[in-house]
């Protein structure tokens, strides 16, 4: 086995096969540079679980998040504007400043298309509070048609967290099409509470009167962590609705925003490479139907590599990486 082989192979480990911390405590948005031997990263969260020190680290150049105990570190504390000066030649930054480019759309902020001048889609599957169970019939269906192409089959849920806490059945089999090799996760942080009223969309989920955004993106970082999931970089913000005020404290907490230039329930048609957004959390019916006729579609082109699933973290890095 190739060493760049095993340390790839190690670190996909560490997110697959993530601990659940259950006692977490002091868990608060921390940056640090974070350096041990070669390794270059950025320490964006640090907490206690256990009477021990951990951090959510991030590589810069490729995207990929990781939590390990802060003693494995050299550490020396940054602000965020540190971070960006440090890192702004970074893929990390670079998405960053793509997101603010549209801060002021009340619909869609954030990155939305992914990796252009690829053959495929990154596809993103949103899971808002619901009372009905997991669409299976999703990830089961990508499964089989990309099994002899694309194994395991790269993809990014949105997990909000009252969608976690009564789904563990669901939350559990996903995790097994993980372990299993089935299916690679990119978990994005979708919000705690995922709040929906009749109002307009000017007071309407993050902008509903009284939301405090602290809680939606850390307690539903936390809860992610409790439940043995990895937190990305990503934030997919709930109806992608906010205003440039939620758009910039979300990258403050070193977060990217999320849209979707194809979503499907709306009728919005995918191209190459578009960010492509269905619930899979039984309320969008619609959507689940037209994905799966999506797929029967391009089957001789998933068979002929032309339609390729696309993880978004490797698509960023792809476009932006210097």
């Amino acid at each position: 086995m190739k060493p760049k082989f095993l340390l790839f192979f190690l670190f996909l480990s560490i997110n697959v096969f993530a601990q659940n911390f259950g006692n977490i405590k002091r868990y608060k948005v921390n940056y640090a540079l974070a350096i041990k031997g070669t390794e270059r990263l950025i320490a964006i969260r640090s907490f206690v679980n256990d009477n021990q020190k951990y951090l959510l680290l991030v590589d810069p150049h490729n995207l990929n998040t990781k939590v390990e105990l802060a003693g494995h570190y050299s550490l020396s504390n940054l602000d965020f504007g540190n971070v960006q000066a440090i890192f702004k030649k970074s893929v990390y930054i670079q998405a960053m400043d793509i997101a603010l480019k549209n801060d002021r759309q009340m619909q869609n902020a954030g990155i939305d298309h992914a990796i252009p001048r690829e053959k495929g889609i990154t596809l993103t599957i949103d899971l808002c509070p619901s009372h009905k169970n997991l669409d299976r019939i999703i990830f089961q269906s990508l499964i089989n048609e990309f099994k002899k192409i694309e194994q395991p089959v790269p993809l990014a849920v949105s997990a909000s967290g009252k969608w976690v806490l009564k789904h563990q059945e669901d939350l559990k089999w996903l995790k097994k099409m993980v372990s299993q090799k089935e299916l690679d996760i990119t978990w994005i942080n979708h919000s705690y509470n995922h709040e929906v009223n009749s109002l307009p969309l000017a007071e309407n989920f993050l902008l509903a009167k009284n939301t405090d955004l602290a809680i939606e993106v850390l307690e539903n970082e936390k809860l992610m962590l409790k439940n043995g999931l990895i937190p990305s970089l990503f934030f997919r913000f709930p109806g992608l609705v906010s205003d440039q005020q939620v758009v910039e404290k979300t990258i403050a907490y070193g977060l990217i925003p999320i849209g979707s230039d194809a979503w499907l329930a709306k009728g919005q048609t995918p191209n190459a490479g578009s960010i492509v957004l269905i619930h899979g959390n039984g309320n969008e019916e619609f959507g689940v139907k037209d994905f799966i006729q999506l797929l029967k579609t391009k089957q001789i082109d998933v068979k002929n590599k032309q339609w390729l699933m696309f993880d978004l973290r490797q698509g960023l890095e792809k476009e932006l990486e210097k």
